[in-house]
């Protein structure tokens, strides 16, 4: 009885159990720490991307295939450290409304090995616009969507691989630019 009140008694490994028990539960908040961090960084990469490609669209007063080709490599650079041509895609549409009735689709390309179709529709049917824009008759306007296929470094097995996606909308400034040159 003696030995086991002695034992009892005794507190020389009491850190070792209470890391023990606390480690976990450190390294578990750290994880998701760095993933919620990366999560966040994507969808701001992801914005800005949307946006700098809209606007760089949107300033050209004449756009060929070519140029638009050589404007993406714009949105790659925006996208670092994050892989745009493999896991993502960027959709460039233009919107028109030539006889004011309803927007539709002037033209669209998409660059990237990712998968995502334009929310907007496809190239020469209908615009699905977002709720409250309108293009007027003879308006144009440029929109840029980018998707990318986010799958969890470190919490996959809490967080599921999902895609994430941004849109922006610019008008032209120099004109129209419902045609595409070759």
């Amino acid at each position: 009885m003696g030995r086991l009140r002695k034992f009892l008694a005794d507190r020389r490994g009491t850190l070792a159990v209470e890391m023990a028990m606390a480690m976990p539960v450190l390294f578990g908040l750290m994880l998701a720490g760095v993933e919620v961090t990366r999560y966040v960084l994507l969808n701001q990469k992801i914005e800005r991307t949307s946006a700098t490609m809209a606007d760089l669209v949107a300033q050209s007063d004449v756009l060929s295939e070519a140029g638009l080709v050589n404007l993406t490599g714009a949105a790659q650079h925006v996208m670092t450290p994050y892989d745009v041509a493999g896991d993502g895609r960027i959709v460039v549409s233009s919107l028109t409304n030539p006889s004011g009735s309803e927007a539709r689709i002037a033209w669209q390309r998409g660059f990237g090995a990712g998968a995502g179709a334009s929310r907007f529709g496809p190239q020469g049917g209908p615009a699905t616009l977002p709720d409250g824009f309108v293009v007027r008759a003879g308006e144009n306007v440029i929109a840029v969507e980018v998707f990318y296929a986010y799958a969890p470094l470190l919490a996959a097995k809490i967080m599921a691989p999902h895609e994430v996606y941004n849109f922006a909308l610019f008008r032209p400034r120099f004109g129209s630019l419902a045609t595409l040159q070759p």
